[in-house]
Formats: structure tokens, C-alpha cells, sequence
């Protein structure tokens, strides 16, 4: 299911870059800036919104191998893609290495 889900939301954001950074982010500072980069030119707003999925998937699989970046992805302002889709629960505290 992983794996087709996200297959479907690259081809979503070859169509339109800024749904799928909504799909991945939500509605914020992210989806603003790829929409105002999508205006300027259709690439960079596939670079942003292809780097957006890219962190998204990547700390979405360290987070399922029990490792935790400490570190916030450049350049990222959703919550929701820094923790990669887990915003986790008050009772877990993720390790600072």
C-alpha cells in the first residue's frame, strides 16, 4: 500500500506540483511556497514539491526503523513532513543522537 500510494502521489505532482505538496504537507507555508514557485516556472516548483515528498517518505522509513533525526530538513516548515507523517503521542519521547 505504501509503495503504490506513493507512486500515485508522484504522478499527482508531475500533473500539479502544489496538490501534491498538499497531499504530503497540508495547508501552509509549504503549500505557499511551492504555489508562488509553480507561478515563476513549472520546475521549480516540481524541485520543491519533489524534495518535500522526498524528506516526507525518507523520515517516514527512519521513523518505522526506530531512528529519529534530531535534525529539522532545510527549508521545511510542516511539522507533518519533519516527523514524516507521525506527529507521535505526548507519552513517547524520540532520542537525541
Amino acid at each position: 500500500m505504501g509503495a503504490a500510494s506513493a507512486i500515485l502521489l508522484v504522478l499527482i505532482t508531475i500533473l500539479l506540483p502544489p496538490l501534491g505538496v498538499y497531499a504530503v504537507a497540508g495547508c501552509g507555508a509549504d503549500l505557499f511556497i511551492n504555489i508562488c514557485l509553480t507561478i515563476l516556472g513549472y520546475f521549480p516548483g516540481h524541485i520543491h514539491a519533489f524534495y518535500l515528498e522526498y524528506v516526507y517518505y525518507d523520515r517516514r522509513e527512519m521513523n518505522k526503523a526506530g531512528r529519529f533525526s534530531a535534525s529539522r530538513a532545510p527549508g521545511i516548515y510542516s511539522e507533518r513532513v519533519q516527523n514524516g507523517g507521525t506527529m507521535g503521542y505526548g507519552t513517547i519521547v524520540q532520542p537525541t543522537h
